[in-house]
């Protein structure tokens, strides 16, 4: 596509001025963090991946009707999406207690939930993305109660989903979290899943062993990183055959 003006770079992804009014392009980087960004590394191939694993994933979730962001695949690293408004919260959906859940509440980890739980997250490193209650959300306008409905209906849709199709796989999906926007369209306003949908913010274990294969291989030195995501795009059927020049950074236009 050319050079192109950057808008933003966050730990995973850097969005570019995409080629039509109301489009971005998001590109996936290799970089790595853990602990909000006390941790640093780079996996190799991981943008690549990523990349590949969230367009499989969004298509999917588009096929039963769940609005998304994702318009289409442009290469290996990047994708074409539209613009939308972010809401500050990382919501995220839990299945199976691991992480800070198990720290916070002494629940060994690998407990199956007795249902689904959804927690809610203000998107601020400086504060370490504190968990925030609903209250919280609509008394300091993040969103409104009508935006929370949609977000928790859209989320447990998502769960239930992918749920399925990860068992069907052999992976069990431990948790995940999602960001959510505001695609504004005239004056019409709608809520649609952004973000994306990888080993980087999903919890994904194998089935049968319990081996995890995502990003807590990371956070936790635990090595085979790389192994670990290529064997979730394999078990998805869609392990890409990267070239070098797919290997390479973005070009930026100063």
């Amino acid at each position: 596509m050319g050079r192109r003006r950057q808008l933003y770079e966050g730990k995973a992804k850097i969005l570019f001025e995409g080629p039509e009014p109301g489009t971005l392009v998001q590109y996936f980087k290799d970089d790595a963090t853990a602990g909000n960004g006390a941790k640093k590394g780079v996996i190799t191939g991981k943008g690549v991946l990523n990349n590949r694993i969230s367009e499989h994933l969004m298509l999917r979730l588009h096929e039963i009707g769940i609005p998304t962001h994702f318009i289409r695949r442009l290469n290996m690293r990047e994708q074409l999406i539209r613009e939308v408004e972010i809401i500050p919260l990382e919501v995220v959906i839990r299945n199976v207690a691991a992480g800070s859940l198990s720290k916070r509440l002494g629940i060994k980890e690998g407990t199956r939930l007795p249902h689904p739980i959804v927690e809610y997250y203000y998107k601020n490193d400086s504060l370490h993305d504190p968990m925030v209650s609903e209250e919280h959300i609509t008394a300091f306008g993040w969103a409104c109660a009508h935006d929370l409905e949609d977000i928790v209906s859209l989320s447990m849709r998502i769960n239930d989903f992918l749920c399925g199709l990860f068992i069907g796989i052999g992976i069990t999906l431990v948790d995940f979290k999602l960001e959510f926007g505001r695609l504004w369209e005239n004056d019409n306003m709608r809520i649609v899943l952004a973000d994306e949908i990888s080993p980087d913010n999903c919890r994904l274990w194998d089935a049968k062993t319990s081996q995890k294969l995502d990003k807590d291989r990371f956070r936790q030195d635990m090595g085979k990183v790389e192994e670990a995501y290529q064997e979730v795009a394999m078990r998805l059927g869609i392990l890409p055959e990267a070239t070098n020049s797919d290997m390479k950074g973005p070009e930026v236009m100063q």
